[in-house]
Formats: C-alpha cells, structure tokens, sequence
C-alpha cells in the first residue's frame, strides 16, 4: 500500500489518472451487482436481525442520519441519508458522533452491542451502495456536522471520491484513530484509488471484522494516546 500523499492547507484537487477515472467509473458497476447480491444472499440475516431489534428495543429497525457524499468539482459538499440497523436507544442525541457522548455503552442496546461490535449493523448500506450515495470501498461518510473531520479530509481532496461502506482508514485502526490520522488515510486512498487499494481494503475488512479490531465505543483517538502515530512515518 502506497503511503505518499499530497496536502493542501484548505482544499486539495487531486489529479487522477486516465486508469483511476475509468477505474472508478467500473468500481462504480461492480459496487452496483455486488450490493444486489448481498441483498439477496444477506436477506435471512437481514429479517433475523429485524426480529431481534424489535424484541429488544422495539420500533424502529432502522437508524437514519444525514451524512456527506462526494463532493462536487466546485469543493461544496453534497449529502444522503444512510441507513443503519438500530443500534441505540431512541432518546440518544440526535446528529451526535459516538466518541462525543459523555457515556456511549448507556446509549447502546443489548442487541446493538453485538451488532456494532460484529458490524453488522453497518449491513443495510447494502441499499445506499445501490442506490448510489455509495461503494463499497472508500472513505467513511462524514456526519454533515463533523467539521472538524471535513477540514482534515479537504485537505488531502478525500471528498472527491464516493464515499464506501469500508475503507483504508477503517482498516488501519478504525476508532483508535485521531482525526487527522483519519483523514490522512482517507487521503491516501483517494489519491492512490485503484484495484489494489479496494483489494487491500476489501482483505483487511474480512480480518477486521472477524476480530472486531479498532472497534472502542468513544474511543477515537486512543491510539494517538499511546503514541504519537502517522500514517507513512511509524512502522
């Protein structure tokens, strides 16, 4: 995985390639029949946990929430609405990122532990990646208030990719990671997009996800206080 990326101190444009602009266009058709067929080998999965959440917390299943999208060649944001499978109590506050509430496992339901934990949770962006608002590989959208995040991801122009269910910086460390640190794998990854970036990804996902790694509920940051860590200078 290349580490070498290029920062601007406000709003970066990055320069693909002829092959990353066709690349993306066909990342864009495989994203499309992969998600459809999740939907339809996953659908069991889905409906069991469906029932699940009900008798757990009750209505509703589903957890909805504005998030950005690719940004537009002009630098201003677009935005969509993700789904999630509920995974937290209804009078948790609204539009609040994890790592800010004050004690996030009160906010958490039984069921929801286990499916954040296991990510699936994350399963019903099957539908975005169909509908578009997403792949199935890039940077993790952004709540639309995560300012901070977006000033850090502009830098590196990470918003001018579609953003992914699964991405570098999930794989690298997910919620142990601070901030900047985040962005700048979003960064390297947009900048260096291309088969082996998404086939990275993609393998280092399926270990992520089986060992539940990086996964600390209001950690972010945690492994920027052990060490200071930057992507491409700690080995």
């Amino acid at each position: 995985m290349k580490q070498n990326v290029k920062k601007a101190s406000k709003l970066y444009y990055p320069q693909f390639t002829s092959f990353q602009k066709i690349y993306m266009k066909s990342q864009r058709v495989i994203s499309f029949f992969c998600s459809l067929l999740g939907i339809i080998i996953l659908s069991p999965v889905f409906v069991v946990l469906c029932i699940w959440i009900v008798l757990d917390s009750g209505f509703p299943i589903f957890f909805k929430q504005e998030r950005i999208a690719k940004t537009r060649k002009d630098g201003t944001p677009t935005f969509f609405t993700i789904y999630k499978f509920r995974t937290m109590y209804t009078n948790t506050p609204k539009d609040m990122p994890t790592h800010m509430l004050q004690n996030p496992d009160a906010f958490i339901t039984k069921a929801g532990h286990f499916l954040r934990k296991t990510s699936l949770d994350e399963l019903p962006q099957l539908f975005n990646v169909l509908k578009g608002d997403m792949n199935l590989i890039g940077p993790r959208p952004a709540l639309y208030n995560q300012d901070d995040l977006m000033a850090e991801r502009n830098k590196y122009g990470a918003g001018f990719v579609r953003p992914g269910i699964t991405g570098l910086a999930q794989v690298m460390g997910r919620d142990e990671l601070p901030i900047d640190v985040k962005a700048r794998y979003d960064g390297i990854y947009t900048q260096h997009v291309g088969p082996a970036e998404d086939i990275f990804c993609l393998v280092r996902t399926v270990g992520v996800v089986l060992t539940s790694d990086g996964v600390v509920e209001g950690g972010t940051g945690k492994m920027a206080q052990e060490k200071k860590f930057v992507p491409g200078e700690n080995k």
